[in-house]
């Protein structure tokens, strides 16, 4: 199992919505994460600069980010784009983290 972690950018003043949305996420991108291999995916807030903190578990090859060709995904992107940073496709802009430490 590998453990992922990136970070994406909330904008100002959209915690409340960002938490809404996420409380009612679709089933079926719910069953899409995983199916995906995709568990334990938790997203944490730094109010200071609303950047967002992703983590998540995967067993298998890819992770969340490897299913921006999927129709619910892209669905979701354009659901999500209105209160985040995005890419010209919608897609969150995202930065990878570098693991430099864990401990069981």
């Amino acid at each position: 199992m590998r453990r992922v972690a990136f970070k994406m950018h909330l904008k100002e003043g959209q915690k409340a919505e960002y938490i809404k949305r996420h409380n009612e996420i679709w089933p079926e991108l719910k069953t899409l994460l995983k199916d995906a291999g995709i568990s334990g995916y938790s997203i944490f807030l730094d109010e200071e600069t609303n950047t967002l903190f992703a983590f998540q578990k995967v067993s298998g090859e890819g992770g969340s980010q490897d299913l921006g060709q999927n129709q619910i995904v892209q669905l979701w992107w354009k659901f999500m784009a209105d209160i985040m940073k995005t890419n010209p496709d919608n897609s969150p802009v995202t930065t990878p983290l570098e693991e430099v430490f864990y401990m069981e």
